[in-house]
């Protein structure tokens, strides 16, 4: 995907915008299934491991939508 801003309502947009959007829903579905299982239990501190997942997530779709 190639980085160019959009112009909507006369306001620039980052494509960085959908790579979050994508993370954040990713994330959210990573965190479900991690409460459904028992690996929930393992998990000391919610909102530092809800960060990190989601900081791995990012960074996993940025590399996997940006050029090899």
């Amino acid at each position: 995907m190639e980085l160019r801003e959009w112009a909507v309502g006369g306001v620039l947009l980052s494509p960085f915008l959908i790579y979050v959007l994508l993370a954040l829903v990713l994330t959210g579905l990573l965190r479900f299934v991690v409460q459904a299982t028992p690996l929930g239990r393992w998990i000391w501190h919610e909102a530092l491991f809800d960060a990190a997942l989601f900081v791995c997530v990012l960074y996993g779709v940025v590399r996997l939508s940006g050029p090899l």
